[in-house]
């Protein structure tokens, strides 16, 4: 597990991009924190980093929206879970787990029955924090693996040196 604080919308959404370079079709991101977190701005920027057409938004009405990409690479299929009540609604959306990239919000306990491995996000929006500058509290992000493709991956020096996974 990597702990990571993010300062900025913009930031999240760099770190959104940062975790795209590494998405290939079959990969799987778990994101979870309260409303307003930062889970569709880290979505929207992993979405503009592989390219897709259009625009992310937030999937709640409709729970799974699909984004191809301009390249024709792995779609970016982006769920809402918040209104599913376990793994096996998950399931009956009938996603495309191994040729797209799923980034599922409200992921805890969702995964299990659906995936081998996923890349986990969690992100905490301290209450009575300090606001930055740009008058937004930071972000406490953490980054854990599940399963033998995300297992052993880890961030190097943190994100404010503009690392890469590792």
């Amino acid at each position: 597990m990597t702990s990571l604080t993010i300062g900025t919308p913009e930031q999240m959404a760099e770190l959104g991009a940062l975790i795209a370079a590494q998405l290939g079709a079959g990969d799987v991101v778990a994101l979870n924190g309260e409303l307003g977190a930062g889970k569709t701005t880290l979505t929207r920027g992993l979405g503009e980093a592989l390219g897709i057409r259009g625009r992310v938004t937030s999937p709640t009405f409709v729970l799974a929206r699909t984004h191809p990409r301009i390249d024709g690479g792995a779609p970016l299929v982006h769920v809402d879970a918040y209104r599913l009540g376990d793994a096996a609604e998950l399931d009956d959306l009938d996603i495309d787990f191994e040729g797209s990239i799923v980034v599922v919000e409200w992921a805890a306990g969702m995964l299990d029955a659906v995936a081998d491995a996923w890349l986990q996000v969690d992100i905490r929006r301290p209450v009575g924090g300090e606001e930055t500058e740009e008058g937004v509290e930071p972000r406490e992000v953490r980054i854990t693996g599940h399963g033998d493709r995300w297992g052993a991956v880890h961030w190097a020096n943190g994100f404010g040196d503009r690392n890469r996974l590792a």
